[in-house]
């Protein structure tokens, strides 16, 4: 065993092994066919090339190695083409900051039977005056950057679980193609986490209908992987055990708390009224997150790849064509 697979359990090795085609033996040279490929891509500046996150993108593409270069490729060329949502890139921020606060996302502590980390999202949540969705875009991602430095979560992955109750009609105006376009080019195509499913509950008609424009730009995978249950907390149940789940869906957790992981990210000193202007560094957040194994604080700093300031405005993307009209 290598260094790469410390703080793994045996059965999460195991299961690297059978899922992903991960084999021990071989696993520098799999690192190293990926790193000398990015001489290929000198339009591509790539910020991180250790190791450690060459690792989680072949975990994250089944060590097929094209493919793997494919996406470290993409993860880059994302944050170079959208440079403003990486400007600040940290918990402090305060458009992150609120995000989280409102729980955009929220992080249970409690994994599902399988060892995936469940994130839960409560649309109605989004208060429009607070939030714009590329904060809450960029809390998600920065969150998944926090999540995807403890090895089991890379192999296991994640499950994201969206509730759609209340969320009004002219709340879903507000979600334009391109937004929604950015949504799925970040999380879908540039980033080196395995999602086995998304569950959309209790969702209305006019979120369907959103599901059927966007859909064209989801892989076949991704569409597989995506759930719509309705009010049907039992299909849910099918798929994720009730014992793992607040009893917001059904299951035998207490009631969800928004601030949990805005908590765990901040500090043991957060709260709703105190200002931050620490740099973020992480380190608390591995300890409390389970994330034990693989790297330093130094490569946590560095896991975040800041990028400087764009031209590009938050803006821009959120004044395009909604996808459903109010008139």
């Amino acid at each position: 065993m290598t260094h790469l697979h410390a703080g793994l359990s045996s059965e999460t090795t195991e299961k690297a092994r059978l899922e992903l085609n991960e084999n021990p033996d071989t696993l520098h040279q799999d690192i190293q066919q990926v790193r000398d490929m990015i001489v290929t891509r000198p339009d591509v500046g790539f910020l991180r090339t250790d190791d450690d996150f060459i690792l989680r993108f072949l975990r994250a593409r089944k060590f097929n190695q094209t493919e793997t270069f494919r996406l470290l490729a993409q993860y880059f060329q994302f944050r170079q083409q959208n440079l403003d949502m990486f400007q600040s890139f940290k918990v402090d921020d305060s458009g992150i900051k609120r995000a989280l606060m409102d729980g955009f996302p929220g992080v249970l502590e409690t994994p599902d039977q399988h060892g995936r980390k469940i994130l839960i999202l409560f649309a109605s949540n989004w208060d429009q005056s607070r939030n714009s969705f590329i904060d809450i875009l960029r809390a998600i991602l920065l969150s998944l950057e926090v999540l995807i430095e403890n090895p089991e979560l890379q192999i296991n992955g994640f499950v994201l679980i969206i509730d759609w109750s209340n969320f009004s009609f002219k709340q879903a105006s507000k979600l334009t193609p391109n937004i929604l376009k950015l949504a799925i080019e970040g999380l879908q195509d540039s980033f080196p986490a395995r999602f086995g499913g998304i569950h959309f509950v209790n969702q209305p008609w006019y979120i369907h209908a959103m599901y059927t424009i966007i859909k064209p730009f989801l892989k076949d995978k991704t569409r597989k992987r995506i759930f719509l249950h309705g009010n049907n907390l039992n299909s849910l149940h099918q798929l994720i055990q009730p014992e793992c789940l607040p009893s917001e869906f059904g299951g035998s957790m207490p009631p969800y708390d928004m601030g949990i992981w805005a908590r765990t990210l901040l500090g043991p000193d957060y709260n709703d009224e105190t200002e931050y202007t620490l740099t973020y560094d992480a380190l608390h957040v591995r300890e409390n997150c389970g994330g034990g194994g693989g790297g330093d604080k130094e490569m946590m700093k560095r896991s975040q790849s800041a990028v400087e300031p764009g031209t590009l405005r938050q803006n821009d993307r959120e004044t395009n064509t909604p996808l459903l009209a109010l008139d």
